[in-house]
Order: C-alpha cells, then structure tokens, then sequence
C-alpha cells in the first residue's frame, strides 16, 4: 500500500494509520551533521539536551534544545555507542574501544561498571537497558574489536557475542543470552516481561520472556528484515501504544504492531543507527543516522528509557 504522505511516512498497513503515526512534521529536521557514523542519542530532561555518540572520530557530542547550539561533550571517549539512562538519572555508555561499560556520575566522574566476564574482556558493548529494578543489560557483540575504525582491533577472550546483565547490589555480571551472529539493540516491553534484542548480522528482532530472578527464556523471533533487502536492525524503542520502532539501518526507521507486523517506516535519507524518544512530551523522535543527527515531532510519545512508575528527575523543566 502506498503511503498517504509522500516523503517522510510511508504506510503499508492501515494500523500506521490509526494508530497516528503519520502525524506530526512534514520532514524530518537536521539538527547537526558533520559526524563520521553517529550512534547512542539519548535525551537528558535535567539539561534539555541530546548526548550521542561520533564512534570512528572517538567523541560524544551534546545537542542544546534551547539554543540549537553542538558541542563536544567528550572527546577521547572509548569509541563510544549506545547511551541510556539510569534510576538516578545518570548516563550509562557502551565503550566500544575501551570494552567496557561505565556509568557518569553527577560530578562528572565515571565509574566502571562492566569490563569483564568470568575473567575474560568483555568484546565490544554496543547498547544498554535499564530495568526498574536498576539491573543494566548490555548487549556484546565483536564490532569494536573487527577492525581499527570503531575501536581497536583484537580477538575475542570470550569467543562469542552474548547479551549480559549486571546485578544492581552486587555488580555481578552474568550470561543471560547467547547464539547470536551480533546482537545489537535492547529494549523492555512496558511491563518488563519482555526483552527484545536485535541481531545485526542474523537479520533478525528476538524477544525473550523475562523472570523475576534476572533470567531470560522463550527466546523467538518477534521480526525478520526478510524481504525488506536493505534492512539490518540496530537498536530499539517502544512508543506507549505498544508499537516497536526499530533503527534499519539502510531501510530508514521501522514500525511494528505488537503482533509483529511491519505497519509502517519513516524514510530517512542516511543509513539509520539508533534512535531515542525525549523533548518535553516524550514525541520527538531522535535520529543518529549515518553523519547526521536529525528529529521529527510525532503525534505518539515514546515510553520512558528506565522503565515504569515516576521519576521526578526525568520530567523536563515547566514550560514558562
């Protein structure tokens, strides 16, 4: 079915439709451009402005709301990717090139909270989630590792890449899902029952039931790029009715119905990394894509990055 809207929106179920997903702007917005792949945006309410990840130029670059105004948030950074955030509003980040995942503190400082599993360094952490419970899942995949251009060439200690957890009391680390070719993107459903991961290289979104104890299982396919032949799935995004909004790298952003089915796209015009959800209603939608860092203004509103009940720290500043 063609779209209704030609450009940004392109329909292929009525539900994309319903649901209004194609209002809002007209075109997407660049907000700045000069990147050599970008990645990780995430939105901070207590600055009102967007943190995201440059990985071959080694830098994090901030994006104000209020000024339009780019600057260097952190140069030297670990060949960073994916940023989220914690209870406490604090920012978690995958360091590709350094193989770790720290946590920045609110004076500034970082605090290593993953480098290694059973002795072994970790390959190269690629994007977090942050359950309610404070447990940090961050997925592993080789990408840092390949070659020189996003972190440093190496082997891999643990031979494999895995999605792990960190335990929010003791630190542990712990294997909670393996048998990818790369996983990527990570998310929690609303309610937390579900973990949907994507596999960069199988072609593939798997979710996964999720137990009280921090384990995982029923691991099934949610989504496929199949016939969709430019698509590779990067990181993930829930907006509050229940759709998943997946990064596609080449095929722009996708939409799906919580039944799966692929409902609709935004078309963008570089190959889409990750997206993130932020402005004052939680309806602007965040793109790193490829050089560039681009927004567009829904009529949906995405679900908040540290799961369920009320933060005070992560309401935006009152409008004046």
């Amino acid at each position: 079915m063609s779209s209704e809207r030609p450009g940004l929106y392109e329909m292929f179920d009525d539900r994309f439709r319903t649901g209004r997903c194609m209002n809002g702007d007209e075109a997407l917005e660049v907000l700045y451009t000069g990147c050599r792949w970008a990645e990780g945006p995430i939105y901070m309410p207590a600055w009102r402005q967007v943190v995201w990840s440059d990985i071959p130029n080694d830098r994090m670059l901030r994006w104000d709301e209020e000024t339009g105004a780019v600057a260097v948030f952190r140069r030297s950074a670990g060949h960073t990717n994916g940023n989220t955030l914690d209870r406490e509003g604090r920012l978690i980040t995958c360091e590709q090139g350094n193989r770790r995942v720290t946590r920045t503190e609110h004076d500034g400082t970082l605090t290593v909270l993953a480098d290694r599993w059973q002795g072994k360094r970790l390959n190269s952490p690629n994007d977090a989630a942050v359950k309610s419970d404070g447990s940090i899942w961050f997925s592993d995949p080789d990408f840092g590792i390949t070659s020189d251009y996003e972190g440093y060439r190496a082997e891999s200690e643990i031979g494999s890449n895995n999605v792990y957890r960190i335990d929010p009391a003791t630190g542990e680390v712990r294997l909670v899902a393996d048998c990818f070719g790369a996983p990527n993107g990570l998310v929690f459903s609303a309610d937390e029952r579900q973990l949907f991961v994507s596999d960069t290289r199988a072609g593939f979104i798997r979710v996964f039931d999720v137990h009280d104890e921090g384990t995982l299982s029923k691991g099934k396919v949610f989504a496929e790029a199949g016939a969709r032949e430019k698509a590779r799935f990067d990181n993930l995004r829930f907006d509050d009715g229940g759709r998943l909004w997946a990064a596609a790298m080449d095929d722009g952003v996708h939409c799906y119905d919580p039944d799966g089915t692929l409902i609709g796209r935004l078309n963008v015009p570089e190959a889409v990394a990750n997206i993130s959800w932020g402005g004052a209603k939680r309806n602007r939608l965040f793109i790193a894509a490829e050089t560039s860092l681009y927004s567009v203004v829904m009529a949906v509103t995405g679900t908040h990055p540290t799961g369920p009940g009320r933060r005070p720290w992560l309401e935006p500043a009152a409008a004046h």
